[in-house]
């Protein structure tokens, strides 16, 4: 687990990461408007503009994920549990926590579950 001094590190970190999320989200949630398919554009220009939008949505569900896991995180380190895999319950590495400190599973169960974050 980490020290209280890590803690506070850790704490800033999540902070700091969740406000460049929030930043993130308000930029792309123009670009995830959708398509006016009435305006007077080319076919190719509107595709264009259509798949612009499908990464547009799929990048703003993905910044909304990760911000669900820092206020997670953030939650985790109020409650004294940061650091603590959930599965296992044992200490995640320090490493992955500078890493992504929204990680709620140690490596192992990371890798046991198959998805590439946690």
């Amino acid at each position: 687990m980490p020290s209280e001094e890590e803690l506070e590190e850790f704490s800033h970190l999540v902070k700091e990461r969740l406000a460049e999320v929030e930043a993130s989200l308000e930029l792309a949630s123009s670009d995830a408007e959708p398509v006016d398919l009435d305006l007077s554009i080319g076919r190719l220009s509107r595709m264009d503009a259509l798949a612009q939008q499908h990464i547009a949505v799929a990048r703003r569900r993905e910044l909304e994920t990760r911000r669900s896991q820092l206020r997670a995180a953030l939650a985790r380190i109020n409650a004294g549990s940061f650091g603590e895999c959930l599965d296992c319950e044992e200490p995640i590495g320090l490493g992955r926590l500078r890493a992504r400190p929204e990680s709620s599973l140690c490596r192992d169960c990371q890798q046991r579950r198959g998805s590439p974050r946690g």
